[in-house]
């Protein structure tokens, strides 16, 4: 069979835009300039189900940077070039893609300006992301106050720009009501500085003979005189998104005049947002959380009106669709006491109360009154309401909201090909016709035969509500269509709004048929004055006043056009990428969150799950476009080796390659070795987008076409050359050591600061009563073999850290059980991870026929390295099927808490950094380790820390080096030197092999502080 095809995508670039990032350059701009199509891959979709590939990305690290650019492109050769701005690219209505230019202002542009405690202010830059924002300002007690699911990777510059909200806008409004001040670089280089002011001012203004007097102008013709059919027409809604906002800027009594609310709202249409004074807001001291129980969502709907009379804050909603997706995911062991079952009657639906006070007597009066109510509906069987939890609890009551923002990625996991999908789902209409309104749109849906997902902020009248569809059947693409109008007409019945949170996008198209001719003509004309020539975000909103330009469509090119291109059966083997909705939970800024590592460490976002998954989907296109059978290719790779005429072509190949040969595998390759291969996002996405999975697949079929490094081999082979390196550990050390030996490795592979063999050897440390004898063990006694737990070596610790296993054996022996330590068979991970898919088949089905023989003791195997002990669950079940057999191999911790532990001699405390993919794949890890030490009489105190940035081999490789350091800086470092390496344990062997590294002393496992305790 041929081998993996030359992919050589349209790469063309319009000669302008080529000469214009040229021209960039010379002009001084700084940021970063990309035009590979991976780059632009990366940004052609969002959250929503369109895909529009851009000429280029521009990524400004300065306001500096947008006046040069924009200034640039006023110039005559650049003058129709178009540009749209994006931020954290989490919109589902695709506000940010485009064919043009993309401006990324997420990047660099996160820096927090200034903060005035006094008159409670702060200044950022556009980029800033929302709960960055918030974890600045909580040491000063204040917030940030509108709080959307998104806030973990959603910018400010994107929430000004669709005017953002979300749980508890009744009490702290959208994000224009804390916006005090903008900075916004125009088309022209203007630079735009808006804030709220007396109208004799902004009069003042209009008189400027520039391109800010026309806006003043226009903004103060637009408002003034049109306001009487402004209030007419937008209804009385908590939200009021209007595109531009016509009616809030002025006051009741015009005194005052505010431009920075045409711009919240204008979804990038007008300029770019680079700079922002916001309204900051005090921290409540006392919170309750409130979960009540229904027994049908129409329930929990119309009871909604009487939550919110009873002076709550907030109250949100799911439903049982929701509630059953978020109980397969790893969120529900956060949240699982917090909403229990009621027994004997079916839970389909939710209501989250919240109430924030600055006085606990008048919060506990207020659920006092509450509760009584609820008790009494209860007794009675009214309402609905089958029952309720409260917690005061503020780290509970922060994972229930979790729960509910990941309820948006959550619907994207449900099964087969039909998946909710955003399209019209932010409707708002007076939360007292809420109910009626949600009865009448599931009707809708019914008619059609569809399955959906609910949830939202009913105190508002937003619902969110998600028809799966698979847009890959033209039929059903057409169904969206028709959903859309007939959505649009239902919420005008209801006097609603069609994009009550999540902004028009592709949506612009109706944007007529809400606001009347009369008064969509005057947003044209603002837009007019903003961008005359339709050049910023163009087709979003409107277009400009007498401009022939058209708005975008509802039936604009979607991903799933191009997913179409791609055989069912491809699309089937390689669903975890294939199946990633672009929510972006894996651009979640948080340092201590182990999501994707290299998306932190890079802001690239080709080195995200999302962007990776993109590249895998057209890469997968690509080949089937040049008629190549990728799933046959890999069953060939896997049943034989490869012949010599194949290795020649390699070669060739591999010398094209290094003579500048375009070939988009190169781009894919580039993102994938990237990823450290955590498999924190095949827990922590909720769509479960498995980057090491397909990446292990994307490697073995690019190397099938080119030729591998030698530091694949080396470690690929690991598991067979360390036991014989091993026989000789201190010459080869002493080799190692040797400053020639380290310069060598690095130039020759791309290797530094390799690892040390253990002296003395694991067989040095271990006495023969741990010894492993098949025909001794099976002549046990029942009594025998249930105290007798056997130990599975793994590699690294076997032979890096042969101290830890030689005290597990300890350990194990220490609180009453006989410890066997079982011969080394390779696990193949590290194959795995790097791409020998046949060699990792093989050495998994040899490791799997021995482990099952074992299984038949019934004795306890456990295993210390979470990566290899995780292996024998995943990667070995998707390898050997049904042929992998029945055999369990726990770690540790997941055995000892079933055990009596012994009281410690010494009270001691320590601090426990867990491991990555332990903690994510197993998320009652660290509880359980807290648990045992608990029982020893021991405290154990949880740090949340992200990736230490080793990852295996990835701290090791040369070209990874800086990033390594960098994610150690990032999130181990601070921990590390504040609790010390004595008082530290640490789960992960990489782990503590990075900390050994980097600080200079080695931390203990947990289990060795409390072998040393008892």
């Amino acid at each position: 069979m041929a081998m993996i095809p030359k992919l050589t995508p349209e790469l063309t670039l319009d000669a302008s835009i080529v000469a214009f990032n040229k021209a960039l350059i010379a002009a001084g701009f700084s940021g970063d300039i990309e035009t590979s199509y991976s780059s632009r891959l990366a940004v052609a979709t969002d959250n929503s189900v369109y895909q529009a590939l851009p000429q280029a990305v521009l990524l400004p690290k300065s306001t500096d940077d947008l006046v040069v650019l924009t200034s640039l492109a006023q110039t005559s050769s650049f003058s129709h070039i178009k540009f749209s701005p994006r931020g954290g690219g989490t919109g589902t209505n695709g506000q940010a893609l485009t064919e043009h230019v993309v401006v990324d202002l997420s990047r660099h542009m996160r820096g927090i300006l200034e903060i005035n405690v006094e008159q409670r202010w702060v200044r950022v830059q556009a980029g800033v992301i929302k709960d960055q924002l918030n974890a600045f300002l909580r040491p000063y007690g204040f917030f940030f106050a509108p709080d959307l699911s998104t806030s973990n990777r959603a910018t400010i510059g994107g929430m000004i720009n669709t005017d953002a909200s979300g749980q508890g806008s009744l009490v702290y409004g959208k994000t224009s009501d804390h916006v005090l001040a903008l900075k916004t670089v125009l088309i022209d280089g203007n630079i735009l500085k808006t804030h709220k002011m007396a109208t004799f001012e902004a009069e003042h203004r209009a008189g400027m003979p520039n391109s800010i007097g026309r806006i003043y102008r226009q903004v103060l013709d637009s408002c003034r005189d049109f306001r009487p059919q402004i209030l007419d027409k937008f209804p009385r809604l908590n939200r009021f998104l209007t595109g531009y906002d016509l009616e809030h800027v002025f006051n009741d009594d015009l005194s005052e005049f505010d431009l920075s609310r045409i711009i919240t709202g204008s979804e990038g249409s007008l300029g770019f947002v680079t700079e922002a004074k916001l309204n900051i807001t005090p921290i409540a001291r006392f919170k309750c959380l409130l979960n009540v129980k229904y027994d049908s969502f129409e329930s929990a709907l119309r009871n909604a009106p009487f939550l919110v009379a009873a002076q709550a804050t907030s109250v949100e909603t799911v439903d049982s669709k929701v509630l059953d997706l978020a109980r397969n995911d790893i969120i529900w062991h956060q949240v699982k006491e917090l909403i229990t079952d009621v027994p004997g009657v079916e839970m389909q639906g939710l209501n989250m109360v919240e109430y924030n006070s600055e006085d606990q007597a008048e919060i506990e009066q207020k659920i006092s009154v509450l509760t009584t109510k609820l008790d009494a509906a209860i007794a009675d069987k009214t309402d609905g309401i089958i029952g309720y939890q409260l917690t005061y609890d503020a780290a509970a009551i922060s994972n229930i909201y979790a729960m509910r923002k990941k309820a948006v990625g959550l619907l994207g996991n449900t099964q087969g090909a039909q998946k909710p999908i955003a399209f019209a789902e932010d409707t708002a209409v007076p939360p007292e016709n809420l109910a009626d309104f949600i009865m009448e749109f599931r009707a809708l849906l019914d008619s059609h035969g569809l399955h959906y997902g609910m949830f939202g902020h009913v105190d508002a009248g937003v619902l969110h509500v998600r028809p799966a569809l698979d847009l890959c059947d033209p039929e059903q693409e057409k169904l969206l269509r028709t959903i859309s109008d007939q959505v649009v007409a239902l919420t005008a019945k209801y006097n609603g709004l069609m994009w009550g949170e999540h902004g028009k996008g592709y949506r612009s198209e109706y944007g007529p048929a809400f606001f009347g001719d009369e008064l969509f003509n005057e947003l044209r004309k603002i837009k007019a004055a903003f961008d005359p020539r339709n050049r910023v975000n163009p087709g979003k909103i409107c277009t400009p006043y007498s401009s022939a330009d058209q708005l975008v469509s509802v039936d604009g090119q979607k991903r799933a056009w191009f997913d179409r291109q791609i055989p069912v059966a491809v699309k089937t083997s390689f669903d975890s990428s294939l199946n990633c909705n672009g929510n972006g939970q894996c651009f979640n800024f948080d340092e201590s969150s182990p999501m994707c590592p290299s998306s932190k460490v890079t802001k690239d976002r080709r080195h995200s799950p999302k962007g990776r998954a993109g590249l895998m989907r057209e890469w997968l296109r690509l080949t089937e476009l040049q008629g190549f059978d990728v799933l046959a290719k890999e069953q060939q790779l896997i049943d034989k080796k490869p012949g010599f005429s194949a290795l020649w072509q390699k070669v060739k190949n591999s010398l094209a390659k290094r003579q500048g040969e375009q070939d988009f595998s190169h781009e894919v390759m580039e993102a994938m070795e990237g990823c450290l291969a955590c498999k924190a996002c095949a827990s922590q996405c909720p769509v479960k987008v498995d980057v090491p999975s397909f990446r292990s697949r994307f490697l073995q079929l690019y190397y099938s076409r080119y030729l591998r490094p030698a530091k694949d081999y080396i470690v690929g082979n690991i598991e067979r050359t360390a036991p014989m390196l091993a026989k000789a550990p201190k010459l080869v050390n002493f080799v190692l050591k040797r400053k020639v030996t380290a310069a060598v490795l690095k130039k020759t592979v791309g290797y530094v600061d390799t690892p040390l063999l253990s002296v003395p050897t694991l067989a040095q440390l271990t006495a023969k009563q741990y010894q492993f004898d098949l025909t001794v063990l099976q002549q046990l006694s029942a009594a025998e073999q249930a105290r007798t737990v056997l130990l599975v070596q793994d590699p690294f610790t076997s032979f890096y850290d042969a101290e830890l296993v030689a005290d597990a054996l300890k350990l194990l022996e220490k609180i009453g059980f006989r410890a066997v330590l079982l011969p080394f068979v390779p696990n193949g991970k590290p194959q795995h991870v790097k791409g020998f898919l046949r060699q990792f088949s093989e050495t998994a089905a040899t490791a799997a026929r021995f482990l099952n023989q074992l299984q038949q003791l019934n004795m306890p195997m456990l295993g210390l390295d979470a990566s290899l002990v995780l292996a024998y669950r995943d990667e070995y079940n998707k390898a050997l099927g049904d042929k992998r057999g029945e055999f369990q191999v726990q770690l540790l911790h997941e055995w000892l808490i079933q055990q009596s532990i012994p009281r410690a001699g010494n009270a001691a405390d320590f601090a426990l950094l867990a491991h990555c993919t332990e903690k994510t794949a197993l998320p009652a890890t660290e509880k359980a380790w807290q648990q045992i030490f608990s029982d020893a009489g021991l405290s154990l105190q949880a740090v949340p820390v992200g990736c230490c940035g080793m990852a295996g081999t990835y701290g090791h490789e040369a070209q990874n080096l800086d990033n390594s350091k960098a994610l150690f800086d990032m999130s181990w470092r601070a921990p590390v030197e504040r609790f010390g390496v004595p008082n530290i344990l640490v789960t992960g062997f990489s782990c503590r092999s990075q900390v050994k590294r980097l600080v200079g002393n080695k931390p203990k496992h947990p289990l060795q502080a409390l072998l040393r305790s008892l």
